[in-house]
């Protein structure tokens, strides 16, 4: 049986992000060593070996989204230790931009304050003309009733992600970090891998792309698209000269990514990709649609929640 497992955030507790959502180093390394007892961990030379063989190799692939700062300091340290290897895939805007993506500056803002403290206030700063047109009476429906916490951060994160057009987004975001986050917090250095460590890493782990900018891609025009995948594969292959292209699409499942995105990822000799799909991979992924392999979260399995 061969598994991919997927993970983001892995790193200590910080009192100064109360509500941030991570799995805790201690966990991670709890739910290794389940998955050494459980299922093994499969070699990379025979994970690569079977895109040209059809033979299905068994055990565990660890891959890791974002290019964090923490999947240097902790998760690949850990790998380290124990001899295993990982896949970690980076999103290459930050690199020019200097700016943290939008994703991920609002899981700052949410670790920071609870989703009720930035709801109110968004709600001082959003106005009809930076919504959706049609997303306008749904919006006013949804948002101007008491919400619980846990409510109030879904409807942050929807507010931010589904309707405010992209036009305002940024903006919006930027108003709110310059009010609430301090500086040391949203430095850029200081949230994701440098190219140094990339480098580094890139000697016994697997460096893939996540995109330069992090979008949805089915809603991109082909052109974007083919300039999201090409364009990260060039600063990476810059970075750390990749024997081996792989990919992930952001934020995953089949609604984000068309058979034209797995198209320009054959083209761009992408020799397998993620989706997010909680199943095993299976002979026909790795021989029919190797851009689509299925991968599970690390929540589903013992250890991989958030405490």
């Amino acid at each position: 049986m061969l598994q991919a497992v997927m993970y983001h955030y892995v790193r200590p507790f910080n009192d100064e992000l109360p509500f941030f959502k991570n799995l805790h180093v201690d966990d991670f390394a709890r739910q290794l060593d389940y998955f050494e007892k459980e299922f093994g961990f499969v070699s990379k030379s025979d994970f690569l070996k079977s895109f040209s063989t059809g033979i299905m190799p068994e055990g565990m692939i660890l891959t890791f989204d974002d290019g964090l700062k923490c999947h240097y300091d902790y998760a690949y340290k850990e790998l380290k230790k124990r001899n295993l290897w990982g896949i970690f895939y980076v999103a290459t805007a930050p690199y020019k931009t200097k700016k943290i993506l939008d994703v991920h500056r609002i899981h700052l803002l949410l670790g920071k304050y609870s989703g009720q403290e930035i709801y109110a206030e968004l709600m001082q700063i959003v106005t009809n003309e930076m919504l959706t047109d049609q997303l306008v009476t749904e919006f006013q429906e949804l948002t101007y009733h008491l919400q619980d916490n846990d409510d109030s951060t879904q409807l942050v994160k929807r507010i931010l992600n589904y309707y405010i057009s992209y036009e305002f987004r940024e903006r919006v975001i930027d108003a709110l970090m310059e009010k609430m986050i301090p500086q040391e917090l949203s430095s850029v250095e200081k949230f994701y891998l440098t190219e140094t460590e990339i480098k580094e890493m890139s000697a016994d782990m697997i460096i893939g792309s996540h995109t330069v900018t992090h979008p949805v891609m089915s809603k991109l025009s082909l052109q974007e698209q083919k300039a999201e995948i090409a364009d990260s594969f060039n600063f990476l292959n810059a970075a750390a000269d990749l024997p081996t292209k792989t990919f992930c699409y952001p934020y995953g499942g089949f609604h984000t990514f068309t058979e034209e995105t797995e198209q320009l990822l054959t083209n761009e000799n992408c020799l397998f990709s993620f989706n997010v799909e909680h199943r095993t991979i299976e002979s026909n992924d790795i021989v029919k649609r190797p851009q689509a392999l299925p991968r599970y979260d690390c929540n589903v399995f013992p250890f991989g929640k958030c405490r």
